[in-house]
């Protein structure tokens, strides 16, 4: 792999092995960088970070939960997302609790932040590798990659995180027990669902690098879509109320995904089949 504008490429050797393990490790140092940038911007803004949308999911009047009380009873079910206030609360029960929940939320906001730029290090560190009509294609692998994330952050916190909270706050074995959840598990329920959707949305980009490499074919994806109807139907019913309508609305996006993944897949397999000719 040669690196552009460096004395490798003037004299026309390659990289040796500790040469890229130094060039990773200043892509990362700049990734890591631009996270706790964004993380410091996210702490100082507390107030609406946490009042505004980390616990906007916590109220009953939150913007998913109206349009959910809507599809409910336009398919004539009467489900739960039509109340006016949710059952329980939320509490630090640690001395530590408040001040390590505003640390840990400030860095996973920063990278979420951070993400195109994260994604544009990790581009350019393996773009010497690629051939010269592939490295064209940068903006617009920068472009896609983030769009999916964001998409799929949004997603993550307007529709997992609230389905996820309205049922498991709600939830109760017995009239006796009281819902009292603890700040850190509150927040890791929202952190997991907003980040596993932003990765999850990321399955076209997967499917790209996989196909490239000949690891996965759109045959392959084909064969086994019924399996991958099954998983994304189980995964619905884990993460959402234990109503269709929910499973629906969760699975629809990830199973759209899998058949554009499969039409990525065919598009690198029909280039691949050209540059064999030529």
């Amino acid at each position: 792999m040669k690196k552009l504008g460096s004395p490798q490429e003037e004299t026309g050797g390659e990289m040796s092995f500790l040469d890229h393990l130094e060039e990773l490790r200043w892509h990362l140092i700049r990734a890591t960088l631009a996270v706790l940038i964004a993380a410091t911007a996210a702490f100082l803004l507390k107030s609406f970070i946490f009042d505004t949308l980390l616990f906007g999911p916590a109220h009953a009047d939150f913007f998913s939960y109206e349009v959910l009380c809507h599809i409910s009873r336009f398919f004539g079910l009467e489900g739960g997302f039509c109340d006016q206030e949710m059952p329980f609360r939320i509490q630090s029960r640690t001395m530590g609790g408040q001040f390590s929940a505003h640390i840990w939320t400030s860095i996973t906001a920063g990278f979420i932040i951070a993400f195109p730029f994260v994604i544009y290090e990790f581009w350019k560190f393996v773009a010497p590798a690629m051939h010269t009509h592939e490295k064209k294609y940068a903006r617009g692998f920068i472009f896609i990659t983030s769009l999916l994330f964001f998409i799929g952050v949004l997603f993550g916190y307007y529709i997992v995180t609230p389905l996820s909270i309205n049922f498991l706050g709600k939830y109760q074995v017995s009239q006796t027990v009281f819902n009292d959840f603890d700040l850190s598990s509150y927040i890791s329920l929202v952190r997991a669902s907003v980040l596993a959707s932003g990765l999850i949305f990321e399955l076209p980009i997967v499917i790209y690098f996989l196909s490239k490499v000949g690891i996965i074919s759109s045959g392959f994806l084909k064969k086994y879509r019924k399996y991958a109807l099954v998983l994304v139907l189980i995964v619905s019913a884990i993460i959402t109320p234990p109503d269709i309508v929910s499973q629906i609305i969760v699975a629809i996006p990830v199973l759209v995904l899998y058949e554009v993944s499969i039409f990525i897949a065919r598009i690198i397999e029909k280039q691949q089949r050209e540059e064999l000719k030529n």
